[in-house]
């Protein structure tokens, strides 16, 4: 997390307020590329970098925090998701450490509904997108826009009451999710489990090509699902099925 990206930081802040090549460079940053267990530093107001040699033991190789990797003796090494440096451990889809995807069940749809069931462009919901659900991403390419609404049916994490948002990282209770935009492609993302469950709805502007989504679900929480009548999380009309465990991870 934070304290280890400061910890780079923190290094690189030892040179501040020296000459360096005849200037006064008040603050250095982390600058990333190269080796990432070199301390390579920009220098704040100028374009140029300088490594300083290599890193301290324990900082991590990259600014991603979901990037356990950590520099020993210049070197980056990979960490478990055990915590243990080198046992090679990896999370599987259902976030089990060292798992191989038993304990929980694909879900990949596709709502292809062409035009908004009332005749009047505006939200529809997709689906419900159920609390538990882990690697989620939805994708849409159209000028229509992607929107999550909070379990309370009032409040929007992305995309509400036509106020179109930024791309970037939203927070539901904690759980990061990323909404991402380029010309006409969203895409929504979340590492999850999503901590409560949110709505899929779709801002009708034009025909919907449509939306792709998908999740990994606990198995206990979707067999609960299927018994319940009605889960418009199992698509209602409109949606391609497709339920199912996938036996490799990632896709």
């Amino acid at each position: 997390g934070r304290g280890a990206v400061d910890f780079r930081t923190m290094q690189c802040s030892l040179h501040n307020n020296r000459r360096f090549l005849g200037r006064l460079i008040y603050r250095w940053e982390p600058h990333y590329g190269g080796n990432p267990c070199e301390l390579n530093c920009m220098a704040s107001g100028y374009s140029f970098y300088f490594s300083f040699g290599k890193v301290l033991d324990g900082t991590r190789c990259y600014a991603d925090p979901q990037k356990k990797n950590m520099c020993i003796g210049g070197e980056c090494l990979q960490v478990g998701c055990d915590g243990v440096l080198g046992s090679g451990k990896e999370e599987d889809a259902c976030r089990v450490c060292g798992g191989n995807n038993a304990t929980c069940v694909n879900v990949r749809k596709a709502y292809m509904t062409s035009f908004p069931s009332s005749g009047a462009f505006g939200y529809n919901e997709v689906a419900m997108i159920p609390a538990g659900a882990m690697h989620l991403k939805i994708e849409d390419t159209s000028r229509n826009y992607l929107a999550l609404m909070r379990q309370d049916e009032t409040s929007y994490v992305i995309n509400g009451n036509w106020i179109i948002d930024w791309p970037g990282v939203y927070d539901v209770r904690g759980m990061p999710i990323r909404y991402e935009r380029r010309a006409e492609n969203e895409v929504i993302n979340s590492v999850g489990p999503i901590p409560e469950d949110l709505h899929l709805m779709i801002l009708f502007r034009e025909t919907n090509p449509g939306i792709h989504y998908e999740f990994w679900l606990p198995l206990d929480r979707y067999n609960a699902m299927v018994r319940q009548p009605g889960s418009n999380f199992l698509g209602g009309g409109g949606h391609v099925e497709g339920e199912y465990p996938r036996p490799q991870w990632p896709p």
